[in-house]
């Protein structure tokens, strides 16, 4: 089953400062702020939601499509992309523009500044999803504005069953907003963050909301996840890690999990314990696309931690 995967393509350039931010920030002098850090380490990863999403859905053997607008810089992501073997035929270029990008600058007490510049995000409109075929399922995932409304719809225009995955992008829309987005979704994917935010907005409890979808899932970090479906709550354990590195992207390589099960209609409670097994594993690497399980391995994973034989075909 093809998966499109509308959300943001991203550069991700982490720069670690070796010291204090409140060693070099006067209290004082807030409303003149004028600071320059020294980040001997610098690193650039690829990533973006779509492209997060997309690549552990590729390493489960799925068939992601990302759609995405990208910017004149695009070279070395496609080469990456390129390199994997990734469907890139709803990937446009948006001429005089930048790749969305995020620049994180990173103390020693994991304090973090974040710049992100949208660019060619802003114009994810450009995409259709009428210009699809064989598209089974989908994700919005967090894109420019008026591309998630517009996409939303076409999904439910064309019939196509999509996950509503707001994200960091939940704080540009009104609670009626959210409202119309989870009545077009058969799914919705928060954090646990998001899913207050959303309560607040709407004005609607999570199990209300839940009634309005197939399915809604709330990740909670280490205590794992629950998913509202069919009445039910189905509590989905967090799988032990090899190591903690980096939680960046953990979140999108979950969805890709959910994806995968609900593109082959497994019971909630397998398709939440491979999205933990999926979190798990890119926990223990940095960045959202340099970890590399193969299919055995992911299984193995699956079983180590729940007991039971996982089959990806």
């Amino acid at each position: 089953m093809q998966t499109l995967i509308c959300g943001s393509l991203a550069y991700d350039t982490i720069m670690v400062f070796q010291d204090q931010f409140k060693n070099h920030i006067l209290p004082d002098k807030i409303h003149i702020l004028n600071v320059a850090f020294l980040v001997p380490d610098m690193r650039r990863e690829f990533g973006g939601t779509a492209g997060n999403i997309a690549y552990n859905l590729h390493l489960l053997g799925g068939k992601p499509q990302i759609m995405a607008t990208v910017g004149d810089d695009f070279g070395a992501y496609a080469n990456w992309l390129n390199q994997i073997g990734m469907d890139m035929k709803h990937i446009r270029g948006i001429a005089g523009s930048y790749t969305a990008q995020a620049f994180i600058t990173t103390d020693k007490d994991d304090n973090q500044i974040t710049a992100f510049h949208p660019g060619a995000m802003n114009f994810s409109h450009e995409n259709r999803v009428t210009d699809t075929h064989g598209v089974k399922l989908g994700i919005i995932a967090p894109d420019g504005r008026e591309g998630m409304f517009l996409h939303a719809r076409e999904f439910q225009e064309a019939g196509i069953p999509f996950m509503f995955d707001p994200g960091q992008g939940l704080p540009m829309f009104t609670g009626e907003e959210l409202m119309e987005f989870t009545g077009m979704a058969d799914y919705l994917a928060l954090n646990d963050y998001e899913a207050q935010l959303m309560q607040e907005k709407t004005g609607q409890t999570v199990e209300q909301l839940a009634s309005k979808v197939k399915a809604l899932v709330v990740t909670l970090g280490a205590k794992g996840s629950v998913i509202y479906a069919d009445g039910q709550q189905h509590a989905i354990p967090c799988v032990e890690a090899d190591a903690v590195i980096d939680p960046t992207g953990c979140g999108d390589a979950y969805r890709a999990g959910l994806l995968y099960g609900i593109a082959r209609d497994w019971s909630w409670q397998q398709t939440g314990r491979l999205a933990a097994v999926m979190g798990a594993i890119k926990i223990a690497s940095r960045g959202g696309q340099n970890h590399k399980p193969g299919r055995e391995e992911i299984a193995r994973r699956y079983q180590q931690a729940f007991g039971e034989t996982l089959t990806l075909d």
